[in-house]
């Protein structure tokens, strides 16, 4: 079939590289545009742009779609049967919805009607779920709100973090795509509604998302949102003042049966390594950390380099 395909980040490029093998011809690419990225800020071109290209397929990459009458008249005069977007970080207006024979077919990396929105595989992640999936959907007006076509699950590992459930389901999501887009060709597939009652949202993420709150949040709940906040806003609190990156960390027995009230935020030194008290009298031990203004370093040469008092806590008492 001809196809216009948009999409741009990595999570994106097995999709397209599975259309084209599947042997359909992918008519226009439509990506954001180009960036700054690092510290130097340098202009790159996001993954599905350089897959695309790679590929020798035309690429465009307007900075808005809604009212771009160039745009617009360069899809019509495509016409094509499909338009599949995959994290194109664009809100699809009417007049495209309506273009295409077979619709504009999502790529939706949960199971919906669960974690509707832009951050749907971090937190899934970071609320703990032991299982996720992909969904593919016919898009309509309202934010992830259109008919489902196929869902597949995949199980949530208890140490996986977000970057690796990235991957996993960019490259299952890929063939699910393709097995929608014939079943939809062939009338083998029907739509069915999302029951809007069930219906949770996953909002973009914040840099204060990644702020431990010790005194609110067990040891899980700060394990599980390091994890799906990875790579970013990652985990971060404080330590007398000053910014405090936690690198890498992992749940911690540490705090006996019998345990009194610990103070949230407590830190606790045994050989070399940092335990840190959290709320629910449970225990975290960070393992790789970073100072502000500091390289990033294993708990035991952070310990060497910082010598903390006998009374130092990480965050501020109401945290």
């Amino acid at each position: 079939m001809k196809l216009v395909f948009c999409g741009t980040p990595a999570f994106a490029v097995p999709t397209l590289k599975a259309l084209l093998a599947a042997g359909h011809e992918i008519a226009l690419v439509v990506s954001q545009p180009d960036r700054p990225v690092g510290r130097a800020q340098h202009l790159t071109a996001p993954p599905v742009k350089q897959a695309a290209m790679a590929a020798g397929i035309a690429v465009t990459q307007p900075e808005k779609i809604r009212s771009n009458t160039e745009f617009r008249s360069r899809l019509e005069a495509i016409a094509p049967e499909a338009i599949l977007v995959v994290a194109y970080g664009r809100i699809i207006p009417p007049w495209m919805l309506a273009l295409p024979r077979l619709g504009c077919i999502n790529l939706h990396g949960s199971l919906l009607p669960k974690y509707r929105g832009a951050a749907p595989i971090q937190w899934a992640v970071a609320m703990g779920d032991r299982v996720t999936g992909n969904t593919t959907m016919l898009l309509e007006e309202g934010l992830d709100t259109g008919p489902i076509l196929l869902q597949q699950t995949l199980e949530i590992g208890p140490d996986q973090t977000a970057i690796d459930l990235f991957d996993q389901l960019a490259q299952a999501g890929a063939p699910l795509v393709v097995e929608t887009l014939a079943g939809m060709a062939a009338g083998t597939i029907h739509s069915r509604p999302q029951n809007h009652e069930g219906a949770t949202y996953a909002p973009l993420l914040d840099r204060e998302d990644g702020r431990m709150d010790f005194s609110h949040r067990a040891a899980h709940e700060l394990y599980n949102r390091w994890r799906g906040f990875q790579p970013w806003p990652g985990a971060f609190t404080t330590l007398e003042g000053k910014k405090l990156i936690v690198g890498r960390m992992s749940l911690s027995s540490q705090a006996s049966p019998d345990a009194g009230p610990i103070d949230a935020g407590a830190i606790r030194i045994e050989n070399d390594r940092l335990f840190v008290a959290c709320a629910a009298n449970t225990w975290l031990e960070f393992t790789e950390l970073q100072l502000e203004g500091k390289k990033r370093l294993p708990a035991a040469e952070f310990l060497r380099g910082n010598q903390l008092a006998p009374t130092a806590r990480l965050g501020t008492p109401n945290q």
